[in-house]
């Protein structure tokens, strides 16, 4: 058996991240052979990412790129905050992304999640490529992107009927205020009718037990409770609520209010807010 040496375990330990023990091990096992000790380890590795596949994965980071007309968006997730802030984490998301622009990608494809693979067999944690989105924006029509300080929100708005510079401010400060408030819903049609039903056997429960409306007649509750689910789906629908900038007028009243300085009937298009892991 050939010798093993303490620079030969050092060399294998430093181009796979594994132990020390488990490098002599592997190259006690291959007769001192490093390529087949580097294999043996990658494939080590990789079952035990296997096993890892159940462990929580609540940290991680949002990647946004903008390229031409097209946007892409890959969420990463991993165990630990140590991991998504390291440089190499970082560097894979943005391989991803340099994936999704070069293939074309529109979905989580198995050619990007093995981007991860050798990141993950070094860290020995668990970790994936958990969501792709990619959005074309249209002619006549600018974005808006935002991604928080520690990338773990970020939001993408598209506004359509011109290419003003306001109107591109307008679509960036819309996904501030997407980031900031992250209302449940874009418009009050996106809302399912189940949940619209079930908010109204909520509000007419508490109007029941409540002294100042339990006696009123049934026209007039009826009346309350279109008034607090009126109230209540201009909180949660982005387009209703009141604007991050400008808390007298709502988002849509904003929307028109830019249109008019620049003589142009605007409209929203795709607009989507990324949490990380929802």
């Amino acid at each position: 058996m050939a010798a093993i040496t303490a620079s030969m375990v050092k060399e294998l330990r430093e181009k796979t991240g594994a132990g020390m023990m488990d490098c002599k091990k592997a190259l006690m096992e291959n007769d001192g052979d490093m390529n087949a000790a580097e294999k043996l380890l990658k494939e080590k590795g990789l079952a035990a990412v296997a096993k890892r596949a159940e462990r929580a994965t609540s940290e991680g980071r949002i990647f946004v790129r903008q390229t031409g007309s097209r946007i892409a968006v890959a969420e990463l997730v991993c165990e630990t905050d140590f991991v998504s802030n390291n440089e190499d984490f970082k560097a894979s998301g943005e391989k991803i992304l340099d994936l999704i622009f070069e293939k074309g990608y529109t979905q989580v494809e198995q050619e990007l999640t093995d981007v991860l693979l050798d990141f993950a067999t070094r860290t020995r944690e668990n970790m994936s490529l958990s969501k792709v989105r990619v959005f074309d924006v249209p002619e006549n029509a600018v974005p808006g992107i935002y991604v928080h300080s520690d990338s773990k929100s970020a939001a993408v708005t598209i506004i359509k009927g011109s290419t003003d510079e306001r109107v591109a401010t307008f679509a960036k400060d819309c996904s501030m205020h997407l980031a900031a408030f992250t209302p449940a819903y874009i418009r009050q049609s996106d809302v399912p009718e189940s949940y619209i039903s079930e908010q109204k056997e909520i509000f007419r429960a508490q109007m029941d037990n409540d002294e100042k409306t339990a006696g009123k007649p049934e026209n007039v509750k009826d009346g309350i409770l279109q008034g607090k689910i009126k109230k209540h789906l201009a909180e949660i629908c982005f387009v209703d609520q009141m604007f991050v900038k400008d808390d007298k007028k709502s988002v849509s009243a904003k929307l028109d209010e830019v249109g008019k300085e620049v003589g142009a009937k605007l409209e929203f298009g795709e607009v989507a807010l990324f949490l990380l892991g929802k």
